[in-house]
């Protein structure tokens, strides 16, 4: 790979080629980033929701059995 830029100005190896590759593969990037951001965001409100079951769960019954007996 180093022959290959071996003769090539400095704007081909840091610009030009940085900049075809993202053309041809820009859509396949922000479609990772996109289902990336998107799994996480839905793993983040599974966990607040879980916390939040167990919250109201542990408060109801920790009430409950006070003011039973």
């Amino acid at each position: 790979m180093r022959e290959i830029f071996a003769g090539l100005p400095w704007w081909v190896k840091w610009i030009a080629v940085p900049a075809i590759a993202l053309v041809v593969f820009g859509s396949l990037i922000v479609s990772v980033l996109h289902f990336v951001v998107t799994l996480l965001f839905k793993l983040l409100v599974f966990v607040a929701l879980v916390g939040g079951l167990i919250y109201v769960v542990r408060k109801v019954k920790s009430g409950a059995s006070r003011s039973d007996w």
